[in-house]
């Protein structure tokens, strides 16, 4: 796997990867323009979007009806430099119908603790942890 960041201007740098893919980063505060997402928040997007196709390709396996799931990361930072990450916690919220919540707690520990590799590489690192909820929705 292979990625590059080029700057544009300021604290804004495109990154793209091998495949072609493109997002916006920028370090600069809302009030200096921020044009994108900031590298920091750039990591818990990954472990969110890595953690939930986990989640759901499990779920689908133990034949869950999941119709959505939406994972919300919330991550507490160091007040000093360097500003890292001191806990990370992820909350599934898992929409679907007629869900076994023993499946989704099963999907969402083995996402935690065997398959993804972002929040199991950030767990090295700092405290992660993980939760869920299991919404019913109309067939």
């Amino acid at each position: 796997m292979k990625v590059q960041a080029q700057w544009v201007d300021g604290l804004c740098f495109v990154g793209s990867t091998e495949q072609g893919h493109s997002v916006v980063m920028d370090g600069a505060s809302p009030e200096e323009g921020k044009r994108g997402i900031s590298p920091m928040a750039m990591l818990l997007l990954g472990a969110a979007g890595c953690s939930s196709i986990d989640v759901v390709s499990i779920a689908k396996k133990q034949r869950q009806d999941v119709r959505d799931c939406i994972c919300t990361v919330e991550g507490t930072r160091a007040d000093a430099i360097p500003k890292v990450f001191t806990a990370i916690h992820l909350h599934f919220k898992v929409l679907g119908h007629q869900l076994d919540e023993h499946a989704v707690a099963k999907a969402v520990q083995l996402s935690a603790e065997k398959y993804c590799s972002a929040s199991i590489m950030l767990s090295k690192a700092t405290q992660v942890s993980h939760s869920f909820e299991c919404v019913e929705v109309v067939a």
